[in-house]
């Protein structure tokens, strides 16, 4: 037998504040005496914030996390819901939540059970281990239940939830991650593009302020980061034009057979808003005359996408079912009311993709604690790549500068309709964090592209350190295991990486 145990951990406003220790983490021992924790000591299950009248988030976090076994091979999590700092919700006095899991990945949504209730479903309760220090049990442990498995369960559960080599000694060369890190000083947001027979970067310039849309062109993708690489500026400051400021999070996409940046960017009152520009028939991506003007990108109706919010961070995707627009909309950033920001999607209009196809939709909105963690409360940097006929859309939350800043992931069939949510899985989790590659903390506003050797890589940006601010670009390559889904931390171990194929 192996034994599996859901805790929370301490919390430290410094290296792990409270929206992350209240989640419920997992460990597993093979000899009932040390543990070894799963998914990087990181939270996987995280509880829902709830909107107030006001439509702000109210963040919450778990409390005592108690594991079951059900006969069909799901485990039942149940636990209390408090607020982010562990203080009680009145409204859930005497209350306890259940959520289903197979994979602790994915959950049902959660419902209310009774103490009674639970003791009627489960005869057996296990006993919650509160502040524990016995080193058997992982680090920073707070409050934690133990639930006996069979090893060939647990085994499936390793396998799964492993983790990265940030739990072993081996050097960040020896796991796949080719490139060093940082990558590029000042360089956020990063996309890499093949076109016309050369590879080109682009991303939002924090050397500049923020001011200047500028790419970099080669023959080769490490050529891209050499110190003498020219920076081409393609898109300046420009008060005529209203081109003042944020030049925030460019994007190459081919729409319609047409080549366009997709771009956020504010006039004089600070308020960025999504554009698009394309390029000329014959012209070249570094001449800047080669790009006819920005547009910003309107609703089906004709009417900006707000008028009372800011719109950033758009990007785009094909599928069998057509061509689709992603965005973040956020009201009232800084403001006691601030709405936080969520993604839309609407269908795209290949023709014209400055004009909206079809109405935007809510896709998903920061409820989660690592997506609204001390409050940076944020669903952004929205991009996709198609496999097998599945969709797989990143988006980014927490801090954009900091060590919590972290890459979560949404899931569609290529087929369907993506504006009708219930084709779409949420993963609770986040796929890439801090404690996912060695030496990159807060990963996060990510691209995909594929590498001269038919790789699938992702680059994305981040931080060195827990207390640095510095946005630094980075690049490693993604595996798949052996249901063929994407190991986002580049983990290489017994898993050999594919092709692409996208």
């Amino acid at each position: 037998m192996a034994w599996l145990m859901a805790y929370t951990r301490k919390s430290d406003a410094i290296y792990y504040p409270d929206g992350l220790a209240r989640s419920m983490h997992l460990a597993y021992s093979l000899d009932g005496r040390q543990y070894h924790f799963l998914h990087d000591n990181y939270g996987l299950l995280f509880a829902e914030g709830k909107i107030d009248s006001e439509n702000v988030i109210l963040p919450q976090g778990l409390k005592s996390p108690r594991l079951f076994a059900e006969k069909d091979g799901r485990f039942a999590v149940v636990a209390e819901l408090v607020r982010e700092n562990g203080k009680s919700v009145p409204e859930n006095e005497g209350s306890l939540f259940l959520w289903y899991t197979e994979d602790f990945l994915y959950y049902s949504e959660p419902v209310r059970i009774t103490e009674e209730q639970l003791t009627e479903r489960w005869t057996c309760m296990p006993e919650i281990i509160k502040g524990c220090g016995q080193t058997a049990y992982p680090e920073g442990m707070d409050e934690a239940s133990i639930l006996e498995i069979e090893d060939s369960v647990c085994e499936k559960l390793i396998h799964k939830l492993r983790g990265s080599a940030a739990n072993t000694n081996l050097k960040r060369d020896e796991l796949g991650y080719e490139y060093p890190f940082p990558l590029a000083k000042g360089y956020a947001d990063p996309v890499i593009f093949h076109w016309e027979g050369k590879y080109y970067f682009i991303s939002t310039n924090d050397n500049t302020d923020d001011v200047g849309i500028y790419v970099r062109e080669a023959d080769h993708i490490p050529a891209l980061f050499d110190s003498q690489i020219q920076q081409h500026l393609i898109l300046p400051y420009d008060e005529k034009r209203g081109l003042m400021q944020t030049f925030w999070a460019p994007e190459f996409h081919v729409i319609g057979g047409r080549l366009f940046i997709l771009f956020a960017v504010s006039g004089e009152k600070w308020e960025p808003q999504c554009h698009m520009m394309r390029l000329k028939e014959g012209g070249h991506i570094t001449d800047s005359k080669s790009w006819e003007d920005p547009v910003r990108v309107r609703r089906s109706n004709g009417e900006v996408l707000s008028d009372t919010g800011i719109t950033l961070d758009m990007t785009y995707l094909h599928t069998q079912s057509g061509g689709w627009l992603v965005w973040s909309y956020r009201e009232h950033i800084g403001q006691v009311n601030d709405s936080g920001s969520m993604l839309y999607i609407a269908r795209a209009d290949e023709t014209n993709p400055w004009m909206l196809a079809g109405e935007p939709v809510l896709l998903s909105r920061p409820l989660l604690g690592w997506e609204n963690v001390a409050g940076t409360i944020n669903n952004e940097g929205p991009y996709a790549f198609i496999r097998n006929g599945k969709v797989y859309l990143t988006y980014s939350g927490g801090s954009a500068n900091a060590y919590t800043y972290a890459i979560g992931l949404l899931t569609a069939r290529d087929d369907a309709d993506l504006t009708d949510l219930r084709v779409w899985k949420k993963r609770n989790s986040p796929v890439l964090s801090f404690a996912s590659v060695p030496g990159l903390y807060g990963p996060g506003h990510n691209s995909f592209f594929t590498d001269e050797e038919g790789h699938l890589m992702i680059a994305c940006h981040g931080v060195t350190g827990y207390a640095e601010h510095e946005r630094c670009s980075e690049i490693h390559r993604i595996c798949f295991d052996e249901d063929n889904e994407p190991i986002f931390e580049g983990y290489k171990g017994e898993i050999e990486n594919e092709k692409a194929g996208i």
